[in-house]
């Protein structure tokens, strides 16, 4: 089952979607701190690809980890790992990122009910997206961490909680 709101849902990754996620681009100062999907859609256990789907097809697109990689970014054993979340850049400054981080919470309690939280690492010089994810209703979690291009701070989000309504 989907998710949506104004025309945009929330849907596991297809295999009749494979043609609409290669053709994605990113800026360099974008793709420094994301993966593009043909680059993580490789099967791996515990690794749950969802596609932000508009009207017209997919738009976005990131990956919810169940395994034990979410360990490296919280204790709580009933958290999900969101990572490699992007826009096709053609598609960028729509909302669409804002309205599918909106939904995730519901998509969450429908898909993976056993889930409470959803926890991310964003770099702490990507400040976009650190107030992309703060409206969506994730919070700072003071946890810190070394990526590859320097410190990320860990961000998380309860999934029982009411969603915020900031469109």
């Amino acid at each position: 089952m989907a998710y949506a709101i104004e025309q945009l849902s929330l849907q596991r990754y297809a295999e009749k979607d494979k043609e609409a996620l290669a053709a994605f681009r990113l800026p360099a100062e974008q793709a420094q701190y994301t993966a593009l999907p043909l680059e993580v859609l490789e099967p791996d256990e515990g690794k749950h690809p969802i596609v932000i789907v508009s009207g017209k097809g997919p738009v976005g697109f990131f990956v919810l980890h169940t395994s034990e990689r979410v360990r490296d970014y919280t204790e709580n054993l009933n958290a999900l790992l969101l990572t490699a979340l992007s826009i096709n850049h053609v598609e960028q400054g729509k909302g669409y990122a804002k309205k599918a981080m909106l939904l995730l919470k519901d998509f969450v309690r429908s898909q993976f009910p056993a889930y409470d939280e959803v926890v991310l690492a964003v770099n702490h010089k990507n400040i976009p997206a650190q107030r992309l994810y703060e409206k969506a209703g994730f919070r700072d979690t003071g946890r810190r961490r070394e990526g590859n291009l320097g410190e990320q701070y860990i961000y998380a989000m309860k999934v029982n909680e009411c969603s915020p309504n900031k469109f």
